[in-house]
Parts: structure tokens; C-alpha cells; sequence
């Protein structure tokens, strides 16, 4: 870095973020904490969770002795990521809170309340490595590949890499518990944060229930055979397996049922056996809501490697772009359960590209020929 700068920090109350102000702090830079509240609603597992994320934030400014901004988006969140993927569930998709979270609330809603504060650039606790050639800023997979983030990051544009520094870019997380219990931080073991972006770990079909009214429908076989009922197809996404309460049944062997296929129309709920089952399987997708890191679309058709969702390895394809906002993906291997609403994000090797919404799969035309398939 050629010098110091005023960084603030987004500071959740785990070990990452600390970790990364520690980092900026070694190197000498100016150093604030900014604490987030966005999520609210009368709930008080929630409130208490963040008044425990509070402390950690607090603790960790302490020991750095820098301070610690306050501030609520819990209307922005409500707005720009909550409604939109309840909006989603009720259409039956499969929507990535922390995607859209990232896009409208960490780097747009945070990064301009930060810029007010005065902050030349903020920092999160992500895994990634945004890196500078040439006046253009690029978005890389993190050092710690099974800790990598940049599948929740590829809405990412200039403006906001510009302006973004990911200082756990290049540490493992075994190195970064370490620096956060050297430097004498409360929540160095702290268990790292799963479920809905800002929101935790829940049990999904009771908590979404309480905002989506469950409308109960049959389950049934490709074949048509009812098999089970279900609470609402917004409540189920395709290769679920789990949460069927289907068990075995008479005249099919005891393997695993897998939903397959999701019919609003008639509320009905497509299951069948196999963990690859045909109707599963998919050759391609579309996507919509196309974003590029380098803020243009490459010249298509592009070769490059995707993942349709985190923590899958990078999958061969091809990308045709449509349009500046549509793109056509083909496979070089079948993928499964490809779920309408979850993201596409493109590698070139460990560069992020870009990534948008799958639309739908090239295997959903088959639903409508699902007699014919065993």
C-alpha cells in the first residue's frame, strides 16, 4: 500500500472481521468500526444474538483502541434484500439473501454511510483478494480456498472494488484465530455465523411460515402417484432431501426421495429417487441479472468454469451472453439441481468474473414429460 489511509471497518462481532482490523491497524492505517443492526422484527433470539455480536465488536475496539460507529439499515435490509427474497420463495424460487446482501446493504447502504464518516475505502472480513493491475481492479479467489467468498461477491463492480479491501484475502483461517487470540480478542473461538445473512440460523420452514401462509399440497412421483403431502412448494428447493417426511412407501425401494420438480399451478411438489435422477440432472441454464467485475460484458462465447453454488467445484462450460443482461450456459457435464433464483458465478482459473440469476434449467421442460421418466 503506498500509504496510510482511513479505513473503517464493518465489524459483525466474529473473529473475521476483527481479524480484519487488526490487520489495517498493524499496517499502520487509520482504523474505525462500524456495527451494523438490520435485522429487528420482534424477535428476540435475534435481539439478544445482536446485543452478544454488539459486545464482541465493542471488545475488539477496546483492545485496538479505535472507535466504534453505530448504525441501523434494518429498513433498507427489510426493503432491498427480505421482501425481494420473500417475493422470491412465494414465485416458487430459490433466492441467495447473502448474495443480494453484499450487493445492497454491505457494499452500497455501509460503503456510503462509511463514506460519510470520512473512510477513503471500508473493509469487510471476507475471503477474497481484490487486486489492482493496470487501473482496473480484479476480484480473486482467497488463499484459504475452502473459506472462499467471491461466490457471494461477483455483484461486485469497479465503483465498489475502488473502494473495498478484503484484508483476510491472503490468510488461512487457522492464522487468523490465531492473530485474534494474540491480540487478546473475546471471540477468538467464537463459532463462526451461519443461516440468513444477518438474520442466523433457523428452522428455515418454521421461520419463513411466519411471513409466507403455508398452502398444503399433494407430493407426488413423476409418474403421478400421491406419496405425501407437502406445506407449500415456496417451502422446498430442488435435490432437497431432508424435510419430506415421506420415508418409504409401498411399491418403491427405501432409497432416498429427492424433490425434483415444483409445479405452482398445482401445488404440487415433484419428488422422486435418486440422487441423480434424470430429472435433476441438467446441460445448461439461463441467467438473467447479469453482473461483470470489470464492469462490461466479455466477448462471448467465453470457455470458463462456474459454480451454481458455494462451495461446488468449478464446473467446465460455455457462456453465450443474449444480451447485456441475459447470458445462456452449457455445461461440459450434466449439473445438478439447478434451482431457479440461486446464483451463476464464472471463473476464469481463480478470477472471478461476474455471475448472474439462473433462470431456469434446460432440464425443466422435461417436468412436463414426466410420465415418460422411471
Amino acid at each position: 500500500m503506498d500509504h496510510h489511509r482511513r479505513y473503517i471497518v464493518g465489524l459483525s462481532g466474529g473473529v473475521d472481521s476483527a481479524v480484519a482490523a487488526l490487520l489495517l491497524r498493524e499496517q499502520g492505517h487509520e482504523v474505525q468500526g462500524l456495527f451494523m443492526r438490520n435485522w429487528e422484527d420482534g424477535d428476540s433470539a435475534t435481539h439478544c444474538s445482536a446485543e452478544q455480536d454488539l459486545a464482541c465488536a465493542r471488545q475488539v475496539c477496546d483492545q485496538l483502541e479505535v472507535p466504534l460507529h453505530m448504525v441501523s439499515f434494518v429498513r433498507e435490509y427489510r426493503a432491498e434484500v427480505f421482501d425481494h427474497c420473500l417475493r422470491e420463495y412465494r414465485c416458487g424460487r430459490t433466492p441467495n439473501p447473502d448474495v443480494l446482501c453484499n450487493r445492497r446493504i454491505k457494499f452500497r447502504a455501509f460503503l456510503h454511510y462509511a463514506q460519510r464518516l470520512g473512510a477513503e475505502r471500508i473493509a469487510t472480513g471476507h475471503y477474497a483478494r481484490n487486486i489492482e493491475r493496470n487501473g482496473a481492479h480484479h476480484l480473486f479467489m482467497a488463499k484459504d480456498t475452502a473459506k472462499d467468498q467471491s461466490y457471494f461477491l461477483y455483484t461486485l463492480g469497479q465503483h465498489q472494488l475502488a473502494r473495498a479491501t478484503f484484508p483476510l484475502g491472503d490468510q488461512v483461517k487457522a492464522e487468523v484465530r490465531a492473530l485474534a487470540e494474540q491480540a487478546g480478542f473475546d471471540n477468538f473461538d467464537r463459532k463462526d455465523s451461519t443461516g440468513i445473512c444477518f438474520i442466523g440460523e433457523r428452522d428455515f420452514r418454521p421461520f419463513l411460515s411466519r411471513y409466507i401462509e403455508p398452502r398444503p399440497g399433494p407430493i407426488e412421483t413423476p409418474q403421478g402417484v400421491v406419496i405425501g403431502q407437502h406445506q407449500g412448494v415456496s417451502f422446498y428447493t430442488l435435490g432437497q432431501r431432508q424435510g419430506l417426511e415421506i420415508g418409504g412407501r409401498a411399491g418403491h425401494s427405501g432409497r432416498p426421495w429427492y424433490v425434483v420438480g415444483k409445479e405452482l399451478a398445482g401445488n404440487r411438489l415433484i419428488v422422486a429417487q435418486g440422487h441423480e435422477h434424470p430429472l435433476l440432472m441438467s446441460t445448461g441454464l439461463e441467467a438473467a441479472d447479469l453482473c461483470w467485475v470489470a464492469g462490461r460484458s466479455p466477448r462471448t462465447p467465453l470457455r470458463c468454469s462456474a459454480k451454481t453454488r458455494y462451495r461446488q467445484g468449478s464446473q467446465s462450460c460455455v457462456v453465450e451472453t443474449s444480451s447485456a443482461d441475459r447470458a445462456r450456459v452449457l455445461f461440459d457435464q450434466p449439473q445438478r439441481a439447478l434451482a431457479p433464483g440461486q446464483s451463476v458465478v464464472f471463473y476464469s482459473d481463480e478470477e472471478c468474473l461476474g455471475g448472474g440469476v439462473i433462470e431456469r434449467s434446460f432440464t425443466e421442460h422435461a417436468l412436463e414429460r414426466r410420465h415418460e421418466i422411471a
